[in-house]
């Protein structure tokens, strides 16, 4: 039986990370990268798929306590049991391009056997390597990939069907110490890490990290904890962070609805650097926009809604027939064919980031405004063409409304930024056309007005999630009863249990899949924000504590949330939901102190 999506914490070292489950076991780490093959594959299969367990020996079972030292991604997991009780710290040290996982096991009372139990399976649990002594450690090799193990002190280690047991005994003071390094095959190992100086340094890089937060209002505690996550998805060479850790999650489980998330994607770009800018975080918000300019640099036909972590733009999807899939949520999908859609509102994104870049100071770019004005240049000539949207639909392309706000945000952004620093070249009264004309026409065809609410594609009486950004972006003001009207309608009828779904999945839909799918936790925050925007700041705090509560017990958050079952859904951690958290609270509680 699979862990819950909340029984996993995370450590990660900032081009990895791994899940570890309240059980000691590790059940999801790609090596070396983010989106590399998976060596710990269990999360979507089982045992011999690969994990890493270290525990008290005896029956399986979960943890007494655990959390994070404060303000770090270092994860302390205790077991109380008869003969005494143990702390298994677990972390991945940074540094460049030789990921590390350590485990430190120290007793803290009695006297307590404990068993690490390690299977590695290279490509997505699929290869056995081949496993070997060598200067007292073990080493597994297989193709491009090679793995070393080794333990300080020296404890009893063997080999039985293809995995690797280590068993001893630690008591009150003592510590044993476990080492995981890989690196390519074809190169030699690389110096070997100091276990206990790694655990040292790493606890006081994360503090100092999180001390340069300069949010201070109320529930402090969890919005650095998203920002932690937010840094945890940063894959550090290349300033990109992934939009999750992991691959096919289940929106629904025993559903198709898997997706591969392991990758950069454009919606993300303005909401992630408005929270990194606001809590202080300038060097971290100015890697993620020279990611974003990078990535985009090109034909501005060629844009894409996604990008690899360097800006790689081939992400092929395909099938992972041998996984069974999270709780036999099939199939597993690596690579994500969305990639190749049209989504007009990612124009929008990008115009709205790097306006927000400029604006805020961030040190210029000499091609970037160049770079503006040819996106510009095609959409102004394409941006009446149908699209996927917003939430990648695999039903057909049609006139999201929601991406047609997003072309406006781009025209007018590009005016913003024209009148306000009036010695760049460009288009004024061309954008303003387009502004002005899509402003209309949304205002037509993307509203109802038999029920005051604007829709999820012209002609349609659908609702859509996303409609709650109208104000947030500035298309209407937050007062407008056109705006009040959407509030309320997508809050009746996308609700359940006081959160939000994207849209109904009850009816014939636009997304072209079967099944249903949890509430959608990005969406929950935006309607939090839209509340408080529209006067209705008490009902906001309340959904805002709702959604806090939701955090599991280290503060971490899914996709998305089933209220009926009472669990996480969806690809995990989920950098969207963090950031809906920050930015919801730097909108709630803006100035306020911590009571």
């Amino acid at each position: 039986m699979h862990p819950r999506i909340e029984d996993y914490a995370v450590i990660g070292d900032e081009q990895t990370a791994a899940l570890v489950g309240r059980d000691g076991s590790i059940d999801w780490l790609c090596l070396p990268r983010f989106d590399s093959g998976a060596c710990f594959a269990r999360l979507l299969g089982d045992e011999d798929n690969g994990h890493w367990r270290i525990a008290p020996s005896g029956p399986e079972g979960p943890c007494t306590r655990r959390a994070y030292r404060p303000d770090t991604l270092v994860l302390d997991t205790e077991w109380e049991t008869a003969d005494g009780a143990i702390r298994v710290t677990d972390l991945m040290p940074q540094r460049d391009r030789a990921p590390d996982v350590v485990r430190v096991v120290e007793g803290l009372r009695g006297r307590v056997t404990v068993r690490s139990t390690l299977r590695l399976r290279f490509d997505y649990g699929s290869v056995v390597p081949w496993m070997r002594r060598s200067d007292g450690h073990r080493v597994a090799v297989a193709g491009p990939d090679a793995v070393w193990l080794r333990s300080e002190p020296e404890v009893l280690t063997w080999g039985e069907d293809f995995c690797t047991f280590s068993e001893f005994t630690v008591e009150e003071g003592e510590s044993v110490a476990f080492v995981l390094t890989w690196h390519p095959s074809h190169h030699p190992r690389p110096p070997l890490v100091d276990p206990r100086e790694a655990l040292r340094v790493s606890v006081a890089d994360w503090q100092a990290w999180s001390a340069r937060c300069r949010y201070d209002g109320p529930h402090r505690d969890v919005v650095v904890r998203s920002l932690i996550t937010l840094k945890a998805l940063t894959y550090v060479p290349t300033g990109g962070i992934v939009a999750a850790l992991t691959t096919s999650l289940p929106e629904e489980l025993g559903g198709v609805r898997n997706w591969d998330y392991r990758y950069c994607w454009l919606r993300d770009s303005t909401l992630t650097l408005g929270a990194l800018l606001a809590v202080g975080y300038e060097e971290e918000a100015e890697a993620w926009r020279n990611w974003l300019l990078r990535a985009v640099a090109g034909d501005p036909a060629d844009l894409q809604i996604m990008y690899g972590l360097a800006g790689e733009r081939r992400l092929p999807e395909c099938e992972l027939p041998w996984l069974s899939g999270y709780a036999g949520s099939a199939p597993v999908r690596i690579g994500n064919g969305a990639v190749d859609q049209l989504q007009l509102d990612v124009y929008g994104e990008v115009m709205d980031s790097l306006s927000l870049a400029r604006v805020a100071g961030m040190t210029p770019r000499p091609h970037m405004w160049a770079l503006q004005c040819a996106l510009m240049k095609w959409l102004c000539e394409h941006w009446r063409q149908p699209d996927e949207g917003l939430w990648e639909v695999r039903g057909g392309r049609r006139q999201f409304t929601h991406s047609k706000v997003m072309v406006w945000v781009a025209a007018d952004r590009a005016v913003r930024t024209l009148e306000r620093y009036p010695a760049l070249d460009g288009e004024p009264e061309r954008w303003r056309e387009l502004r002005d004309e899509v402003h209309r026409e949304v205002c037509e065809k993307g509203y109802d007005p038999e029920r005051n609410t604007f829709t999820q594609y012209y002609g349609s009486r659908e609702l859509d999630a996303s409609l709650l950004l109208i104000p947030r972006v500035g298309f209407l003001p937050p007062d407008d009863p056109r705006v009040i009207g959407t509030v309320d309608a997508v809050r009746a009828e996308l609700g359940h249990d006081g959160l939000v779904r994207r849209y109904s999945t009850e009816r014939a839909t636009v997304d072209g899949l079967p099944g249903d799918e949890g509430a959608f936790l990005a969406c929950s925050f935006w309607l939090a924000q839209a509340l408080h925007l529209t006067g209705r700041a008490d009902e906001a705090r309340e959904l805002f504590e709702r959604l806090v509560g939701l955090t599991n017990d280290v503060g971490l958050l899914a996709e998305e949330y089933d209220p009926v079952a009472g669990r996480h859904l969806g690809n995990y951690p989920q950098a969207f939901s963090h950031i809906g958290l920050v930015n919801t609270a730097l909108t709630l509680f803006d100035g306020e102190k911590a009571g």
